[in-house]
């Protein structure tokens, strides 16, 4: 396999690491941003421990002249960005009629407004050399919605709707453009929940269980492979049969 630059935004939660691991294990030089500087140190110590040298860089993706500066970093740093995955993601969870618009634009900065900051600076080395592949790490809740979540749904339905538009447009040039739907995967940010309400999430899931962060970066690895060209513009539920589409 050719050994590719992936940059892996929001890479140092619970499925972004998985992630930056299992392309790592593929051959990839792997990068992710950051904010927190003594948090990523520990994540970065920490991926280190496990055999995993993941180059860190800082940049807020949620502002359009950050994500351009992260971009040019990796770039500089490591070589064209050829792999892209659009994992960084945030909760501002209330009702809509208690929602206010620092909670609205918040969730939709972060959460789909950094797909076009870091995606919009890498597109056109992609077309010009005729490789590439984008993935937008999107969420069950973008399909079936979710009470509380009127900011979060309209954010990863909204990655959707960007990758089947950027999938027409780039097909020609070797680019394929997807996205990846998680159910309840077991994060931290899960597992924070209190275990009563988590029962009853698991209890709606045919399979019995939440997901593993593992099973949501094998489907990545799976989409940027050589073999999976003709995949483009569609999106991969995984959920455990939680919500079924067709």
């Amino acid at each position: 396999m050719t050994s590719r630059v992936a940059l892996v935004t929001g890479g140092t939660g619970g499925i972004g690491s998985a992630i930056c691991q299992r392309l790592a294990d593929q051959g990839h030089r792997v990068a992710s941003n950051f904010r927190n500087a003594e948090k990523a140190q520990q994540w970065q110590q920490k991926m280190q421990a496990k055999g995993y040298d993941i180059a860190l860089f800082e940049g807020d993706v949620a502002d359009p002249a950050s994500g351009r500066r992260l971009i040019d970093s990796v770039e500089a740093a490591l070589g064209p960005v050829e792999i892209l995955i659009n994992n960084a993601g945030i909760t501002r969870d209330t009702t809509f009629h208690r929602m206010s618009a620092e909670q609205w634009h918040d969730v939709i900065n972060t959460n789909l407004n950094s797909v076009f900051n870091v995606t919009r600076p890498v597109i056109e080395g992609m077309r010009k050399r005729g490789w590439g592949r984008v993935i937008q790490i999107s969420s069950i809740n973008g399909l079936k919605g979710q009470y509380g979540q009127a900011n979060y749904a309209a954010a990863k339905a909204g990655m959707h709707g960007f990758t089947i538009s950027l999938a027409r447009e780039n097909a020609g040039f070797g680019i394929t453009v997807n996205t990846i739907s998680p159910g309840y995967v077991a994060t931290d940010m899960v597992m924070a929940v209190p275990e009563e309400v988590r029962a009853k999430i698991i209890a709606d899931i045919p399979t019995g269980r939440l997901g593993k962060p593992e099973e949501i970066a094998y489907a990545v690895a799976f989409l940027v492979a050589e073999e999976a060209a003709w995949i483009t513009g569609s999106n991969l539920d995984i959920n455990g049969g939680h919500h079924m589409g067709w």
